[in-house]
């Protein structure tokens, strides 16, 4: 597997659950409702244009307002991409979006913004890109894979309705 590769050649140290596939917060708290880390939602959003394309970790019981996210920004009428927009830009299908994915942009062409909270927690959770596993990434080593990747994430309060 592609995650498992990329984590034993940067001897990055995660935990590993495996469960029955989840592709929705809801699901997957009604599955796995008690592993250590902190559970977050994950969106791929796009600008007006289809220019800029952002990676949003926030807290899953959050609706986040576009709107104002789209002002912080700096970015014009901000909507979720396309299933195939999101193939293209992270390799992987809609449910199993995760931090990870930006293992997959090389070309660091997806703007990563992390919500405050999410970035305080000790650990948080993510798909290995498939929904049926879940890691456990501890801060400083999400920090450490962030670099790897050459990813800067933009730490923000992200706005909710």
């Amino acid at each position: 597997m592609f995650v498992d590769q990329f984590l034993d050649t940067h001897q990055l140290h995660v935990s590993r659950f495996r469960h029955a596939a989840a592709n929705t917060c809801a699901e997957f708290k009604a599955l796995v409702p008690s592993l250590g880390g902190t559970h977050n939602k994950n969106l791929f959003l796009q600008d007006k244009k289809g220019r800029r394309h952002f990676l949003v970790i926030t807290q899953p019981e959050h609706e986040v307002d576009l709107l104002k996210l789209g002002e912080q920004l700096e970015a014009k009428k901000l909507g979720f991409a396309s299933a195939a927009r999101l193939k293209h830009f992270l390799g992987v299908e809609p449910g199993a979006v995760s931090v990870l994915a930006l293992m997959r942009d090389t070309e660091t062409k997806v703007e990563l913004v992390i919500d405050e909270h999410i970035w305080q927690a000790n650990a948080i959770q993510a798909h290995p890109l498939v929904n049926t596993e879940t890691l456990i990434i501890e801060n400083k080593e999400l920090q450490r894979f962030l670099r790897i990747t050459g990813h800067i994430p933009k730490i923000i309060n992200v706005p909710i309705i």
